[in-house]
């Protein structure tokens, strides 16, 4: 029996290449959640393969399940919050799309929060009668555990679980955090717990994280260096763009290779312009290819865009890099040492490609 009138939950869930999941989790929240009146609200980041279809094909027959479909931006977070703020719910949950986490765990944290006790039910895999047995790989747990430890430092509540993608609160929390929320990554509840301006008060709900049935897993080592890059924008209040940020611990990386070109030429018998030149094409390059799959992973460059930005890419840093070769040679001419003439010349040109590649480069669509 589907009930009518407006729900008084929404379960939230970002989804990439979930179509085979979609079925067998909307079956599942039915069993988990029978007498409630309920909705799930399923945003979907244009999956190529037919995600949003299944969605809509359940959606004809059970009013109940929603989709959103995004085009042209990609991210857990930011998903998650238009969702959030597309439902009129008094009480929000979220949780992946890939089965793993376990439903029947949701009126325990549903009526933690409904009842006003706690401003935030975090289902936690680190708590007594919780596991993370489902992560499918020991990589995989050196990844989360790590991220753990360093979130544990940073916030407060000290959640056992704050890099968990599944938890609810009521809407009126959500709503007051959310102009403050960052958007950019896949923790958002990392960036819920960050931006609350006040402890929010949070009980944990021990569940088993699950083996994926179907699709494959999203946590890699990209999506951990923004995690850490999220950590140090929250760190510092925000006064840098997450974006800068990124791109400026990429431009150090490529301040390392144009060194390291530097240093080969140097010993080769190589002029010094002849060798800053050389490092600067170098790691041009490198940085364009991390930043196309790091700092603008929502706007990632394909096919012949792909070559098409490289090339803007190194005009724009070839701007930057004219001073870049002109300062650091003043430098050497007044005697000052190759390395220090180097990065003198880098830092001189983050900014500006910072600014011209955000609104060149990468564009948003």
């Amino acid at each position: 029996m589907i009930p009518a009138g407006s729900p008084d939950i929404s379960i939230v869930v970002p989804c990439y290449r979930e179509v085979d999941n979609v079925g067998p989790l909307v079956a599942a929240l039915d069993r988990a959640l029978a007498g409630r009146a309920w909705e799930v609200i399923f945003v979907d980041d244009d999956s190529p393969d037919g995600t949003i279809g299944a969605v809509r094909a359940l959606a004809a027959s059970d009013p109940r399940v929603r989709g959103l479909r995004r085009i042209g931006r990609r991210g857990l977070s930011s998903a998650v919050i238009e969702g959030a703020l597309s439902s009129s719910a008094p009480v929000i949950a979220v949780m992946d799309g890939d089965l793993q986490h376990d439903e029947t765990r949701l009126p325990q944290m549903i009526d933690a929060v409904a009842g006003g006790g706690y401003d935030i039910a975090v289902g936690s895999r680190h708590v007594d009668g919780g596991t993370a047995a489902g992560l499918s790989s020991p990589w995989r747990h050196r990844l989360s555990e790590g991220g753990i430890g360093l979130a544990r430092a940073l916030i407060r509540p000290k959640l056992t679980d704050p890099m968990s993608g599944f938890f609810a609160l009521r809407r009126e929390t959500f709503d007051t955090l959310a102009p403050r929320l960052s958007g950019h990554g896949f923790k958002i509840l990392l960036d819920l717990v960050m931006s609350a301006p006040v402890p929010l008060r949070a009980i944990e709900i021990p569940f088993e994280f699950r083996a994926r049935l179907a699709g494959e897993s999203k946590l890699d080592v990209l999506v951990m260096v923004q995690f850490l890059a999220m950590l140090v924008d929250r760190a510092t209040g925000g006064m840098l763009p997450l974006r800068f940020l990124a791109f400026a611990a990429i431009g150090a990386v490529g301040v390392l290779v144009n060194l390291a070109v530097l240093f080969i030429a140097r010993h080769l018998g190589g002029g010094f312009v002849d060798g800053q030149t050389a490092g600067m094409l170098v790691s041009t390059a490198a940085n364009f290819w991390l930043n196309n799959v790091l700092t603008y992973r929502d706007r990632r460059l394909r096919g012949p865009r792909l070559w098409w930005g490289l090339a803007l890419f190194m005009v724009v840093c070839g701007i930057g890099g004219l001073a870049n070769i002109g300062i650091a040679s003043m430098l050497v001419a007044a005697h000052h040492g190759w390395t220090a003439a180097a990065l003198a010349g880098a830092l001189m040109s983050v900014v500006w490609n910072y600014a011209v590649s955000s609104t060149l480069v990468w564009r948003a669509r």
